[in-house]
């Protein structure tokens, strides 16, 4: 018999989460990386083009992503580098950048989601009914909104923010 400290629902739950997890990356991040794309340059390129004007501030982007600073910067870099993504400053902000989709950035995350999008209908929303997928989000929101409040930082944009080369 099992030692009832060891039977216990929330270290289930948090085994299920990770199980989860482990198991659709496997299905998931090499669909991704075909593309050319680690897992976090992805997450950056969806949380941009999921943006109104598609671009954030960089600390907003950090905290979204829940990298730091200097993290956040070296995958701006990267993807700039590559034309993905460009940085513009903030002109109501002088020390503020933004990270803006470019549209080749906005291209390569489009080819990623057809495929992407086809396999999270066959690994995850298509193995449950409305009522189940309604619970798994409003119950995953409220996690995340507690362990990671910065989830959702964002500011609005200002149309006359200029590219960093520009601004002086």
């Amino acid at each position: 018999m099992v030692d009832p400290r060891y039977d216990d629902d929330r270290l289930t739950v948090m085994g299920l989460l990770a199980e989860t997890w482990k198991g659709l990356g496997t299905v998931l991040w090499p669909q991704i990386a075909q593309h050319g794309l680690s897992e976090t340059e992805f997450e950056v390129l969806l949380r941009l083009v999921r943006t109104e004007c598609h671009r954030l501030r960089m600390s907003d982007l950090a905290a979204q992503t829940g990298l730091s600073t200097s993290g956040v910067t070296r995958v701006v870099d990267r993807l700039e580098r590559n034309g993905l993504v460009a940085r513009r400053a903030c002109a109501s902000d002088r020390r503020g950048l933004w990270a803006e989709l470019t549209p080749a950035g906005e291209e390569r995350i489009s080819a990623v989601l057809t495929g992407h999008l086809d396999l999270i209908d066959t690994w995850v929303t298509g193995r449950l009914s409305d009522r189940q997928l309604e619970g798994l989000v409003e119950g995953l929101r409220v996690i995340r909104d507690a362990v990671r409040p910065g989830a959702v930082a964002g500011t609005p944009v200002v149309a006359h923010d200029v590219p960093v080369a520009a601004a002086g």
